[in-house]
């Protein structure tokens, strides 16, 4: 089984913190969907060229994330194009009947795009997960990160789907902010608390070099009113926000992501786990044994990107090539990126799958971890403890094999 991410760039504008490719020429929109729906054409044309040829067949599709970006942008003419063309390309060459084979069709949203009208439209797609950008449900906190919606615009959004039928809603929340509190950040998780979300993803506010964010940050004349939070600070907003949500029923099944149970992303799982997926739509990533065209080592294991550059992207695509770069990966690589990805979650990883020579090297460097009580080890799965979720980039620097 596989996943399956399109991405969605256009943003109608910029959010300050944002460090994920995205663009606000949304006259260019139409023009990129064909773009998209061509590229699903020439990736599964070279895949049948190769199954004709004895390589592998294409792996089945079992999630869908839109991502972006913003996909609520999408007119829905565009959005019903998409998903059209993944049928068609994907499902039913399979043998498949279409999308009730794939359990998890998630769609990215703002809470401010979702009007009566993009409702409807999503009520007629096979879609079965919102996420949506809640970030803060504070109005000045959303004015600083330059956010087009105000916090009663999400719980409009939340009511606005469930009236719809929606079941499975996730939101985001960040914390972190400058000059934010820890009765700041309560009221933000009982905010979110009570909108009943099925799934809250949550993260401390990064400050990406090359962001708006970052060079605010660094400007001397800002630089008492936007001096970062002390990280014992941070610390305890990550604490208040464990306890909060476990207490109140949610699964804390992967460092930042918190799900009802049965809620868990399956697509998110995908990518710690290590399963195979493919990335549409200009810098998309993708992750397997296939590349797009001109193979290489069949068989190997390759991750591969898509150029960052609509106009790039478009460009190719309409000259029926796909612009992407790619790194073979070898043992070492896949080893450390399983410790960077597996060890996030709750399970952690299973010690049998590990060959036998990075097995021995990672008991030899988790010795100090699992002794300081940062590591455990239960039913042979090696896992991050309470206590090492503070500090878990650290224990996985420890861990990658150099």
């Amino acid at each position: 089984m596989a996943g399956l991410y399109i991405h969605i760039p256009f943003c109608a504008s910029r959010c300050i913190y944002c460090g994920f490719y995205s663009t606000t020429l949304l006259h260019l929109q139409d023009r990129y969907i064909d773009a998209v729906c061509r590229e699903m054409e020439l990736r599964r044309r070279n895949m049948e060229a190769r199954e004709r040829g004895g390589a592998e067949a294409m792996e089945s599709i079992n999630t869908i994330y839109i991502g972006g970006g913003t996909p609520s942008q999408l007119s829905a003419g565009n959005l019903r194009k998409l998903f059209h063309n993944i049928n068609k390309v994907y499902l039913q060459p399979n043998g498949q009947t279409g999308f009730e084979n794939v359990r998890e069709i998630t769609i990215e949203c703002n809470p401010d795009d979702v009007t009566d009208e993009f409702v409807s439209t999503l009520s007629q797609l096979p879609v079965n997960r919102i996420s949506m950008g809640a970030q803060t449900f504070s109005d000045e906190r959303l004015r600083f990160l330059h956010r087009r919606h105000n916090a009663h615009q999400v719980v409009e959004a939340v009511g606005r789907l469930r009236k719809a039928g929606f079941r499975n809603i996730s939101i985001d929340l960040m914390f972190g902010f400058p000059g934010e509190t820890l009765d700041d950040w309560q009221r933000d998780i009982d905010e979110a608390l009570a909108l009943g979300v099925e799934h809250i993803s949550a993260y401390s506010l990064m400050v990406e070099e090359g962001t708006p964010l970052y060079r605010m940050m660094n400007q001397t004349s800002q630089s008492t009113h936007l001096r970062p939070l002390e990280e014992e600070t941070e610390r305890k907003m990550y604490e208040l926000l464990i306890e909060r949500l476990t207490s109140a029923g949610y699964d804390h099944y992967e460092i930042s992501n918190f799900a009802k149970p049965s809620y868990r992303s399956l697509h998110n799982s995908n990518y710690w786990n290590g399963t195979p997926y493919y990335g549409i739509g200009t810098a998309a990533h993708s992750y397997g044994t296939f590349l797009p065209s001109s193979p290489k080592n069949e068989g190997e294991l390759y991750r591969y990107w898509n150029v960052s550059d609509i106009h790039q992207y478009i460009q190719a695509i309409e000259q029926d090539i796909i612009p992407f770069e790619f790194e073979e990966l070898n043992a070492d690589t896949r080893y450390n990126d399983l410790i960077t990805t597996a060890l996030r979650t709750k399970e952690g990883i299973f010690l049998p799958s590990l060959e036998p020579r990075y097995h021995k090297y990672l008991m030899e460097n988790a010795k100090t971890a699992i002794n300081n009580g940062l590591l455990q080890i239960d039913d042979n799965h090696i896992h991050l403890t309470r206590q090492g979720l503070f500090v878990s980039d650290d224990v996985m620097s420890d861990l990658v094999f150099v």
